[in-house]
């Protein structure tokens, strides 16, 4: 419905939903279980991997502009500017005062989205350690998931710990009002997929929508049809 009435020019509105989370928490299974089900021509996916060298050389919300979704679409980001607070805090990749000014930043970024017709759908997938591993370990065991493993990946577990703790600052100095933060068990599969679609359903019946009305006479076309 919303991308109908964006086509028909009624609706300029969009929604936004933001996946973050550690390895295997399971944001490609939404992507794919629960995004997946929705029609893709209102849908724009977006996968945020390490900074290209064009993305370095700009501001780090450059690429995250980039890729905002248009009106009448649902956005879907896999991983987010959230980065730009965790790994880099993390990895000790900026100084402290420059990534610390990063949460008064998104803040500012979000409300302007937010402002201009964006609903903003904020997902932290939390994946217990032990599940993490059991995850990881499938995927050494299973020809089909080869292509998911990256031997980095143990090196990010081992600084759980850190990222726990940048995980909590952002959670901490980036929920707002108006861009909440919604905390997911992601243990489950099943339970991740439910609660997540079910935010997404609340957020796209918050926007309150009703099907755009003909912009021709629907009787004459009737009876057109019926002379052809």
């Amino acid at each position: 419905m919303l991308y109908a009435r964006s086509k028909s020019g009624d609706d300029n509105r969009s929604v936004l939903l933001i996946l973050q989370g550690m390895d295997t928490a399971g944001k490609g299974g939404i992507v794919k279980h629960v995004v997946g089900a929705a029609n893709p021509q209102g849908i724009r996916y977006t996968s945020f991997g390490k900074p290209t060298e064009e993305e370095r050389a700009h501001h780090y919300l450059w690429r995250i502009r980039n890729a905002l979704p248009p009106a009448g679409h649902i956005g879907v980001f896999d991983r987010s500017h959230y980065e730009d607070v965790l790994i880099v805090r993390v990895h000790n990749l900026v100084p402290p005062d420059v990534w610390g000014a990063r949460y008064d930043e998104i803040n500012a970024f979000e409300r302007e989205l937010v402002d201009a017709g964006t609903t903003l759908v904020k997902v932290a997938m939390f994946v217990s350690l032990a599940e993490q591993k059991e995850r990881l370990a499938e995927r050494l065991e299973r020809p089909d998931k080869y292509w998911k493993y990256n031997p980095a990946d143990i090196d990010e577990r081992l600084l759980w710990p850190k990222y726990q703790e940048a995980y909590q600052a952002m959670l901490e100095k980036t929920s707002t009002d108006y861009a909440p933060w919604h905390i997911v068990p992601s243990d489950k599969k099943w339970y991740s997929r439910l609660a997540i679609t079910e935010l997404l359903i609340e957020a796209l019946k918050g926007l309150n929508m009703s099907w755009p009305p003909p912009d021709f006479d629907v009787e004459a076309e009737k009876k057109r049809l019926a002379d052809a």
